[in-house]
C-alpha cells in the first residue's frame, strides 16, 4: 500500500479555522434525525455525527450510523456527516471501506469516517463478542486504518498483517477524494497511531481495562491535554492533523458559578472549581466568554474542531457566530 500521497490537511496549526459538529445523541427516529440535521445546517454547524452502539447505555438507544447518515445527507446540502466513532471490531475493514465509499459518493463527498478500537466491555458481552486485551484491539485498529487509507485513496490494496489479509482489492465507487479519517484516542499508543494515520484526532480520557472511560480529574487537566496533543504532533511528523474534542458547555452569566456547578455535578466538589475553569474540555460562562476560551485554547493546544451534544446545539449556536 502507498501512504505517500499528500494528506488532506489545513495550512497550519495557527491558521486553521474553527468548525463545529453536533452529536445526535438524543435522535431516536427518522423524523428527529432529519430535523436535527436540517437545524444543525441552519445554525452553521459543519458536521452531524452519530455514535455506534447497539446497547442503550451509556448514551441511550442509537440508530445504525451509516444508514442514518445517508438519510441525513440526502436531506441537507452542505452539512457533513460522520461517525463518532465506529467500533473497529464490529466491521471488517473491507466491508467498512465499501460502505464508506458508497456513503461518501451518495453525500457528494461529505462523509467523515470516525473509527476507534472499541471500549465498552458490556456491549461486547451482550453481543457475544470477545473483548480482547487492549493490545489486540488497538493492533486491529491500526491495521484497519492502513487498509482503509489505501482503499479509500483509490489504490489497489494488498495487505498482510497479524489480523487482516487483503489481496489486490479496490473499492467501488472510488472516492474523488479520500474521506477524512477521524480517530478518538486517549492513551499514548492510540494517540501515536492516530497522529500517523488520521486526519482528525479526538483527544479523550483513557479507556480502562474494565471497559469504562477514566473519570480521573487528572485526565482532564491542562498539562495532561498538552502532553497528549504533543504526542499526536510528534507522531504526525509534520502533517497538519486537526485536533478535536467533544464538549458539553455550561452556560451562565458568571463563569465561576457555572464552573462550580460542573465540579459538583461531576463529583469533584466545589474545591475543584478553579481546576474546571482551566480544563481544556470544559467551557463555562456566556457565549462570548466561551468563544474567548476557544481562541485561547486554539493558541495553546491547537484545538479547532469541537463537537457538542444535540441537546445544547441551539444554546451553543451564538458561540459559532462569535467565531465565524
Amino acid at each position: 500500500m502507498d501512504d505517500s500521497r499528500e494528506d488532506q490537511a489545513g495550512t497550519g496549526r495557527d491558521r486553521r479555522a474553527f468548525r463545529f459538529g453536533v452529536v445526535g445523541e438524543s435522535v431516536r427516529s427518522g423524523a428527529e434525525l432529519l430535523a436535527t440535521a436540517r437545524r444543525a445546517e441552519d445554525l452553521g454547524y459543519s458536521t452531524l455525527i452519530l455514535r455506534d452502539h447497539f446497547v442503550a447505555e451509556p448514551f441511550g438507544d442509537q440508530l445504525a450510523p451509516m444508514v442514518a447518515l445517508a438519510s441525513a445527507a440526502a436531506a441537507t446540502s452542505a452539512l457533513r456527516v460522520g461517525t463518532m466513532v465506529l467500533c473497529n471490531d464490529y466491521r471488517h475493514p473491507v466491508m467498512l471501506a465499501k460502505e464508506a465509499a458508497t456513503l461518501d459518493h451518495l453525500s457528494g463527498g461529505r462523509f467523515e469516517l470516525g473509527l476507534g478500537a472499541g471500549w465498552l466491555r458490556e456491549e461486547y458481552a451482550a453481543a457475544g463478542m470477545a473483548f480482547d486485551a487492549a493490545a489486540a484491539r488497538v493492533g486491529r485498529l491500526e491495521e484497519s486504518l492502513r487498509i482503509l487509507r489505501s482503499l479509500l485513496s483509490g489504490d489497489r490494496t494488498s495487505f498482510a498483517g497479524e489480523h487482516y489479509r487483503i489481496d489486490g482489492l479496490t473499492v467501488f465507487p472510488p472516492p474523488e477524494r479520500r474521506p477524512r479519517l477521524v480517530v478518538g484516542a486517549g492513551s499514548r499508543r492510540m494517540l501515536g497511531i492516530a497522529g500517523r494515520l488520521a486526519d482528525t484526532v479526538g483527544i479523550l480520557p483513557r479507556a480502562l481495562p474494565d471497559g469504562t472511560i477514566s473519570e480521573e480529574i487528572t485526565e482532564r487537566l491542562p498539562e495532561t491535554i498538552e502532553r497528549k496533543a504533543g504526542w499526536v504532533r510528534e507522531a504526525a511528523a509534520g502533517r497538519d492533523v486537526e485536533l478535536s474534542m467533544l464538549v458539553t458547555p455550561a452556560f451562565g452569566a458568571d463563569p465561576r458559578r457555572a464552573a462550580a456547578k460542573v465540579a459538583v455535578t461531576r463529583g469533584w466538589g466545589t474545591a475543584a472549581t478553579d481546576l474546571v475553569l482551566e480544563m481544556p474540555s470544559q467551557f463555562v460562562g456566556p457565549p462570548e466568554h466561551i468563544a474567548e476560551q476557544m481562541l485561547a485554547r486554539r493558541d495553546r493546544y491547537g484545538f479547532t474542531y469541537y463537537q457538542v451534544p444535540d441537546t445544547v446545539m441551539d444554546a451553543f449556536a451564538p458561540v459559532i457566530a462569535h467565531l465565524a
